[in-house]
């Protein structure tokens, strides 16, 4: 077959590709990318293009920054603007910054180019003098002087009794208040926003690193990511928290969704109102690193200050790292390690009041993903890495264990069973990022009793789209 007969039968596979894409059927667009790679033809460096951006939508960026430099090499100029969205999200900001300026090279004209080159500039000039602050001084929770803030006589939302200690009686009537006063798109006073984060802090510092709970039912959710209409929803569905309706939320609680604020307050509100039956994990978006580049730090600075979003990194390094739920199930954010003899009992001792390392089980409990194959296999976010079903047994035997529960990755139905039924995914923001099309879900776990799933469908919102306080919005 000549080169431009498989250019021809190469593209009508890209062609399919392309109407996946756009009904946002992901796994479909990227098989269908594959065949048109494998065929061949004049073409192939757009075909890795094209899947390369349909691993960027699956926050696969491992991957996309494989294949858009294969498409870059190949000749196809375009993918520099693509490789170099994804090395941001990497970390790699010097590396995007060279790949925006060669982009620019073939497409002087490129707006949305010249943006991200700025922008990334801007981001490694703050990482670097935030690299060279002395982290010698005492927490923000030492710093911060609450006590001489005032709440504003304009204010007319919610009031906490604070006393001299800023301490203050945390009541179901006041987490309804907030919960309505959040819904009509207005702030707290960051008085009372502080607060909360200070009084939610001294609970987390009592928690341990790994959470055991008893309790007949308890119902579990996965990623938020800053949908607080959604979260409403699942609170309409599943039953507003209380001692007789536990809940666990399994991280990323904030970024992406423009209304991060109003989830994480509202879940610290239920922490702090209900200590032993509700609980968070970190997620890998609890972290100085993604929220600022996701736009959750540009939200917290906007609608309270740089301050309290300093207090909400303090306050996310006590999070727990995993809860064990009546001695069958493991709920962590993000996988297993690779050590083949890793207990629980090591998760317990992990130093957690920190910032994740990019390597070792702390990493791997917020970072890593399962995958069919056995064995072990490189992570596609480039992060980390995937395990296979005999790694998921032999841990979970290991250690006890029925089930593995974890979030970190877009479900298109809400959730995933995988590994023989032992490894389970949630995940808990439908319509993610606005864009996706998937739907949400949520876990039931009855003592004694199947584990029931309810799925549910994005609610509306006010007229603020995703990233919408990121500096980066181009990486949307």
């Amino acid at each position: 077959m000549s080169e431009s007969d498989l250019t021809i039968k190469a593209d009508e596979l890209k062609g399919q590709g392309n109407a996946c894409f756009k009904a946002k059927k992901w796994k479909e667009a990227l098989e269908w990318y594959t065949k048109a790679i494998e065929m061949g033809g004049e073409k192939t460096a757009t075909y890795y293009s094209n899947r390369a951006t349909v691993h960027y939508k699956l926050e696969s960026y491992g991957s996309a920054e494989l294949d858009a430099t294969t498409a870059v090499e190949g000749g196809f100029k375009k993918a520099y603007y693509r490789r170099g969205q994804t090395r941001i999200l990497l970390g790699k900001l010097s590396l995007a910054i060279k790949d925006f300026k060669k982009a620019l090279k073939f497409f002087p004209k490129s707006k949305e180019t010249k943006i991200a080159l700025k922008e990334t500039q801007k981001a490694l000039k703050k990482r670097k003098f935030a690299s060279a602050i002395n982290h010698d001084e005492p927490p923000i929770s030492e710093r911060i002087p609450v006590n001489q803030w005032t709440v504003p006589e304009s204010y007319k939302g919610p009031k906490l009794e604070l006393d001299d200690s800023l301490d203050f009686t945390m009541t179901k009537e006041l987490v309804m208040e907030l919960l309505e006063y959040f819904k009509s798109e207005k702030n707290l006073c960051t008085k009372y926003a502080a607060s909360i984060l200070l009084k939610a802090l001294k609970v987390f510092k009592k928690v341990p690193t790994i959470v055991d709970l008893n309790l007949p039912k308890v119902t579990v959710c996965g990623d938020t990511h800053g949908q607080f209409y959604d979260l409403l929803h699942i609170f309409e569905i599943a039953g507003y928290p209380s001692e007789d309706n536990p809940f666990v939320f399994n991280g990323d609680f904030v970024d992406r969704g423009s209304f991060s604020c109003e989830v994480i307050l509202t879940l610290l509100c239920f922490k702090i109102l209900y200590p032993k039956h509700f609980h968070l994990t970190r997620g890998n978006h609890e972290t100085v690193a993604m929220t600022s580049m996701y736009g959750f730090q540009g939200e917290a600075n906007k609608k309270y200050s740089s301050e309290i979003y300093e207090l909400f990194m303090e306050v996310f390094n006590w999070l727990p790292l995993g809860i064990i739920i009546n001695k069958e199930a493991l709920v962590v954010h993000g996988g297993i390690p690779k050590d083949p003899g890793v207990k629980i009992e090591d998760f317990r001792k992990i130093d957690r009041a920190r910032q994740p390392p990019n390597t070792g089980y702390f990493c791997d409990l917020v970072w890593a993903d399962p995958q069919p194959e056995p064995g072990f296999g490189v992570s596609p976010r480039g992060v980390s890495h995937r395990f296979g079903p005999d790694i998921s047994k032999r841990f979970l035997d290991d250690n006890n264990l029925k089930y593995l529960v974890r979030s970190h990755e877009m479900k298109e139905g809400g959730y995933e069973i995988a590994h023989d039924g032992r490894v389970i995914t949630v995940f808990s923001a439908p319509n993610y990022c606005d864009t996706m099309g998937n739907k949400g879900a949520v876990i039931i776990f009855r003592e004694g009793k199947d584990l029931e799933f309810k799925t549910f469908e994005a609610q509306p919102h006010p007229n603020i789209p995703a990233m919408a306080y990121s500096n980066m919005r181009f990486l949307r």
